[in-house]
């Protein structure tokens, strides 16, 4: 039965995700919006261009790697580049709770200034609102991006391909571990630091190599697991994941151990995930390990018609599904 309020399961990424979002874009049926990508694709003229629009409610705000202005600029930018969009503009809206430290305000405002400057795109309108003390967390934050997509590129999770390869491009879970660190303050000897990075260069010499790319995505609320379910379930396609092959550190599998989470269920901000033709795998892998974001990039499975949905292949061989569970461990980590 379909819940009747929202909840936090809501904002997982999984299952109860998907319910929400069902609900409200019903009433805004468009082919453009159904098709349900990281970022709107559409043309103007002979320009094709992706769109994407993103809010950031992380707590802490300043956290182990970043802080929220650099994941609402680098999490919004990086959508319109798993569409394969250069990005050009961007909008800042910024809701502030009364009694926000200005000092804080500055930080961030440096810090998506600075990022910002390193992609290349420009913050070109904004708005502020101020609402009352206890109205508001502290800042949340509104981004959209936008970029253009040059001729020939054709990214989409619905294009997977029988006999694909997948790669993700690094050790996944450590944004969603350095989050819950922090906000909980573990007293762990080794800190994990949250991935949080723009992926427009590492895109870029992925197309280079391989202009067919034919699904992108960066695997955030939800993890892994939720990213391959909606590849998998656009495509029409079975995905199978070899469990010995996803890079994580030593220090997240240690982390997810003692609490009992599962990594492939862990948001990353600074991840993507590559399907594409086999014969291009290498050059790509080659590519990649040359660039900091994609030093520790893997080979971890491929795209099968021979099955539905998502499996993961243990040491022993043996499967089983990888569902797409309302498992995210923790709110309020983008």
């Amino acid at each position: 039965m379909q819940s009747k309020t929202v909840d936090l399961s809501h904002g997982t990424g999984g299952d109860k995700s998907n319910e929400l979002i069902k609900l409200i874009k019903k009433n805004f049926d468009n082919k453009i919006l159904n098709k349900m990508e990281d970022a709107g694709v559409f043309a103007i003229g002979n320009t094709k261009m992706a769109f994407s629009t993103d809010s950031f409610v992380v707590d802490p705000i300043f956290f182990n790697g970043g802080d929220i202005g650099k994941l609402a600029v680098c999490g919004t930018v990086n959508d319109i580049c798993m569409m394969g969009a250069k990005p050009l503009f961007m909008s800042l809206a910024m809701i502030l709770e009364e009694g926000f430290s200005q000092n804080d305000l500055l930080k961030i405002s440096k810090s998506i200034a600075q990022t910002s400057k390193k992609i290349g795109i420009q913050i070109i309108t904004g708005d502020t609102k101020i609402v009352g003390k206890g109205k508001a967390d502290k800042i949340f934050i509104n981004t959209s991006a936008i970029g253009i997509v040059e001729d020939g590129i054709n990214i989409s999770a619905s294009n997977a391909c029988d006999g694909d390869d997948i790669i993700v491009s690094g050790n996944i879970g450590e944004h969603a571990s350095a989050i819950m660190m922090q906000r909980n303050n573990f007293k762990f000897k080794t800190k994990i630091k949250s991935d949080c990075n723009h992926l427009n260069e590492l895109v870029d010499i992925m197309l280079k190599v391989c202009p067919k790319i034919n699904v992108l995505r960066d695997p955030t609320r939800g993890g892994l697991a939720a990213s391959l379910n909606e590849i998998a379930q656009s495509s029409n396609m079975g995905i199978v994941i070899d469990n010995t092959q996803i890079p994580i550190s030593q220090q997240v599998k240690a982390f997810c151990k003692i609490l009992g989470l599962d990594p492939l269920y862990m948001a990353n901000e600074g991840k993507l995930i590559s399907i594409h033709p086999h014969r291009y795998t290498n050059a790509i892998l080659a590519k990649m390990k040359k660039y900091t974001l994609g030093k520790n990039a893997k080979i971890i499975g491929k795209v099968t018609k021979n099955k539905k949905d998502v499996w993961i292949k243990s040491e022993s061989g043996s499967l089983r599904r990888l569902i797409n569970a309302d498992l995210e461990q923790y709110p309020r980590i983008c």
